[in-house]
C-alpha cells in the first residue's frame, strides 16, 4: 500500500513538474471541454481546429466553421490567412469562415484566445486578416544540431534521426506558431551547407514539412550560392553559366517532387565571406533571378537579404544601401528582399535601415532577431516588441508623411506582390523552448505583430501573461489584475533597460570579441577585420566619443529621406536617443536635461542598473502569485542580469573615464570592478549555449 502512495504521489509531482515547466508556451487552456462543433468540409487542418475547439471551447454554444468563398465572409474580399468570428449572443452560434481551412484553423486559435482573456461572451463581431502574407521564422540551425545564436539548447530538428524517427516537439512547434499566425519557417542557418540540398536531407526535410502542412506552415531552406560546385560538381556557380542556371532547375524540380508545398530559398551571399555572384563579377540581381527562374514555375520565392558588407573604408551601416538601391525594379517579380531593421546588426538601438521606403520598385520585408544575440542570450529579460515597433512605426517620409516602415513593407504604400515578414527564432531543445520563460513572449509576440502589426507592445504583452501564468494557481481577478500590472510593467521597460545599461545615447557594437555576450569597448585585435572592433563604432577619445555620419563624416544621413537627413544631420536636431550614431560629439556638449554628454551618459548607464533591480524587487513581490518552479528560474535569471549591468556599467565607464579624463557625477553609483580586472576577464563560450551563473565571477 506505501509503495501505491509512493507511486501514485511520484505520478503526482512529476504532472506538476511538467505543467509548470514551461513546456506549454502560451498554450496551457485545459483540454476538458466537450464542445458542439462541425465544419463544413474535412481535412487534416480541419481537424486539427475541430479538436482544438471541442477540448478547449467553455463557451456553452455550439461553434460551426464554415468555408466560404473569398469575397462573399462578411461582404468583403479577404485574404485567403482571413477570417471572421461572429456571434449575436449567448443563445446564438458561433460561426467562424474563412475562404480557406487555414483561416478557419487562425480563427479557432483567435477564438479561443478572446476565451482565455474574457472577451469571448455575448456578442462577436470580428473579422481579421493578415497585415503580411507570409510571416515565417529563420532558424539559425546547423546540421551537426548547434544553432548560430541560439542560447536554449541544441536544435529542434534532429537531422540524424529524421525521416525515420519523429519527435512529438515537432508537431508542438507547428501547433505553437499556428496559434499566433506564423505560417512559414526556414528550417537551416542561412551561412548554409550546401549539404542541405542533397537528397537524403531533402527526405528529411520533407518529414518535417508533412507534419507542419496541416498548420498552414510551409518549409523554405536556406542555400549555399555555391552548391552547383560543391554539391552538383560544376565548375562553376557563375549565375550567367547555362549549365548552372540548369543545375537550379533540376534541384528546384527535385525539391517540388518531393515538397509540393515548398516555399522557396533564403539567399545570403557576399557577405562575411559567404560566396555570391559578385564572385563572378554578376551583381545581387543576377544571382536572385537566377533562382528565382527555378523556382518561377513552382510558384517558389528567393528571400535575399540585404546584409552585405566588406571590408574597407566605407561606413559598414551605409553598405547595403549602396549595394542595392542601384538594382531597385531589377529584380524578378518573386524576389523579395529581406532587410534587417536596422542598418548595421540587430544592435538594442538603431534607426531604422535607409532601404526601407527607399526601395519603391522592389518587394523590402523586415527581419527582426527574436533570439537575443545581443540583448543578454537568453539570461536577460528583454521584452522586444517594442524595439520591433520602434522599427514599423518609424516614418520613413518616402511617400510623404505617415510612410512607416509597416506601411511601406505590407502593401500599404508600394503594390508589393510579396509581403513578409521574417523573424530569427529563438528555439530550441530546452524543455522551456527559449531558455528564459520570459523569452517565449518574444516568439508570441513576433506572430501578433507579424498578423498585425497596430496591435501594441502593451497589448501583446497583457495577452501573453494571461496566456502563460493565468493559470499557475488559484487567485482572485485581484491577485491576478496585480500580477499582470507588476509583470507587464516589468516587459515593457526592459529593453530600455538593456539600451541604459548596454550602450545608451546611440553607441552600438561594444560586445566583447566572438560571442556578443559582455561588455569589451576597449577591444583590438591584431589583424582583425576593423568593422569587427568596438572602437570602429565609439570612435571614442579625449574630445568626445560617437561615430560621424552626417556630412562631415560618412554622410549616412544623406540615404535617408531629406527630411530625416537633415534632422539626423544636426545634433541639435538628431534624437538624443541617437545622437552617438550619428555624431562624434564633445564630451561637454549640454544635451537637453542640461546635463553634458559625459554625465548623461553616466546617468543613463545608472538609471539600466536600477531598473533592473527595479524588476528584482517586484519579482520578489510576485512570488505568492506563481508556481514555485518558474518563480525561480526567472528570479535566478534576474540574478545574473543585475550583475551583467552592473559589469556593462563599470566596464564602459571605467573605460570612457580613463579617454573623457572626468569625474562620475553625483547621483550615479561609482563602479565596483577595477577597470584592470575588467580587460583581463574573459568568458569562454560557445555560441550555441547559455552563459552559467557560475561563469561571471570575475576570480
Amino acid at each position: 500500500m506505501k509503495k501505491l502512495i509512493s507511486i501514485i504521489s511520484l505520478i503526482i509531482c512529476a504532472g506538476q513538474i511538467q505543467a509548470e515547466d514551461g513546456s506549454r508556451l502560451w498554450l496551457r487552456a485545459p483540454a476538458t471541454a466537450h464542445a458542439e462543433v462541425s465544419c463544413n468540409k474535412q481535412s487534416p487542418t480541419t481537424d486539427i481546429a475541430l479538436k482544438e475547439i471541442r477540448t478547449q471551447w467553455r463557451g456553452g454554444t455550439p461553434v460551426l466553421l464554415k468555408i466560404q468563398p473569398a469575397g462573399k465572409s462578411g461582404g468583403g474580399r479577404l485574404s485567403p490567412d482571413s477570417y471572421s468570428i461572429r456571434c449575436r449572443g449567448v443563445d446564438d452560434v458561433v460561426t467562424i469562415e474563412s475562404a480557406t481551412e487555414q483561416g478557419l484553423l487562425y480563427g479557432a486559435y483567435h477564438l479561443l484566445r478572446l476565451q482565455e482573456m474574457g472577451q469571448a461572451d455575448g456578442q462577436l463581431q470580428v473579422v481579421e486578416s493578415p497585415r503580411y502574407d507570409i510571416r515565417i521564422l529563420n532558424h539559425w540551425d546547423n546540421p551537426d544540431r548547434s544553432v548560430e545564436r541560439g542560447y536554449a539548447g541544441i536544435s529542434l530538428w534532429n537531422w540524424e534521426e529524421l525521416p525515420a524517427t519523429v519527435s512529438p516537439r515537432y508537431e508542438a512547434y507547428a501547433r505553437a506558431n499556428a496559434s499566433v499566425g506564423i505560417n512559414a519557417t526556414v528550417l537551416n542557418n542561412v551561412n548554409a551547407s550546401p549539404q542541405i540540398l542533397s537528397a537524403a536531407y531533402l527526405a528529411k526535410v520533407k518529414a518535417l514539412a508533412d507534419i507542419f502542412r496541416p498548420y498552414g506552415i510551409r518549409v523554405y531552406l536556406s542555400i549555399n550560392f555555391s552548391s552547383p560546385t560543391e554539391l552538383g560538381g560544376l565548375p562553376t556557380s557563375d549565375p550567367s553559366d547555362k549549365a548552372v542556371r540548369r543545375w537550379w532547375k533540376d534541384k528546384a524540380g527535385e525539391i517540388y517532387e518531393l515538397i509540393p508545398d515548398f516555399g522557396g530559398f533564403l539567399v545570403k551571399a557576399n557577405s562575411e565571406g559567404l560566396p555570391g555572384p559578385q564572385d563572378f563579377g554578376r551583381t545581387h540581381a543576377d544571382g536572385a533571378n537566377m533562382i528565382a527562374d527555378a523556382l518561377k514555375p513552382h510558384k517558389g520565392i528567393v528571400m535575399w537579404r540585404a546584409f552585405v558588407y566588406n571590408p574597407g573604408d566605407e561606413d559598414r551601416a551605409k553598405q547595403a544601401y549602396r549595394e542595392f538601391m542601384p538594382f531597385d525594379g531589377r529584380f524578378r517579380d518573386n524576389v523579395i528582399v529581406q532587410v534587417k531593421n536596422g542598418p548595421v546588426d540587430f544592435q538594442p538601438r538603431e534607426p531604422f535601415s535607409p532601404l526601407f521606403g527607399a526601395m519603391k520598385k522592389t518587394p523590402v520585408m523586415a527581419e527582426f532577431q527574436i533570439t537575443q544575440e545581443y540583448l543578454g542570450f537568453s539570461n536577460h529579460l528583454a521584452y522586444l516588441a517594442p524595439m520591433w515597433k520602434e522599427c514599423l512605426d518609424s516614418d520613413t517620409y518616402q511617400q510623404g508623411e505617415g510612410s512607416t516602415v509597416a506601411r511601406v513593407t505590407d502593401g500599404s504604400i508600394y503594390p508589393q506582390k510579396i509581403k513578409a515578414i521574417a523573424g530569427v527564432a529563438n528555439t530550441g531543445t530546452d524543455v522551456n523552448w527559449c531558455g528564459h520563460h520570459l523569452a517565449q513572449a518574444n516568439w508570441y509576440a513576433f506572430g501578433r505583430l507579424a498578423w498585425n502589426h497596430q496591435l501594441s507592445s502593451k497589448e501583446i504583452a497583457d495577452e501573453w501573461i494571461t496566456l502563460t501564468f493565468k493559470d499557475a494557481t488559484d487567485r482572485t481577478a485581484a491577485d491576478f489584475s496585480f500580477f499582470k500590472g507588476e509583470l507587464s510593467r516589468m516587459m515593457l521597460e526592459s529593453r530600455e533597460a538593456v539600451v541604459e545599461y548596454m550602450m545608451p545615447l546611440g553607441l552600438h557594437h561594444l560586445f566583447a570579441w566572438g560571442h556578443h555576450y559582455g561588455p569589451e569597448p576597449w577591444c583590438d585585435i591584431p589583424g582583425a577585420r576593423p568593422d569587427w572592433m568596438p572602437g570602429y563604432y565609439h570612435k571614442a577619445d579625449a574630445e568626445g566619443i560617437g561615430f560621424d555620419r552626417s556630412r562631415t563624416g560618412s554622410n549616412a544621413t544623406a540615404q535617408y529621406h531629406a527630411r530625416l537627413a537633415e534632422r539626423f544631420d544636426n545634433p541639435a536636431t538628431c534624437p538624443e536617443e541617437l545622437i552617438l550614431w550619428f555624431h562624434h560629439v564633445p564630451w561637454d556638449h549640454r544635451m537637453k536635461s542640461g546635463n553634458t554628454l559625459w554625465e548623461e551618459l553616466c546617468h543613463a548607464y545608472g538609471r539600466g542598473v536600477v531598473r533592473v533591480n527595479s524588476f528584482r524587487t517586484a519579482w520578489g513581490r510576485l512570488e505568492k502569485y506563481v508556481d514555485a518552479e518558474r518563480f525561480v528560474h526567472i528570479r535566478n535569471k534576474l540574478k545574473i542580469q543585475i550583475r551583467d549591468a552592473v559589469w556593462w556599467r563599470d566596464a564602459c565607464l571605467l573605460y570612457f573615464q580613463e579617454l573623457s579624463g572626468r569625474p562620475i557625477p553625483y547621483g550615479v553609483e561609482p563602479p565596483i570592478h577595477d577597470l584592470k580586472r575588467l580587460k583581463q576577464f574573459r568568458l569562454n563560450i560557445d555560441n550555441h549555449t547559455n552563459v552559467s551563473e557560475s561563469e561571471l565571477f570575475m576570480k
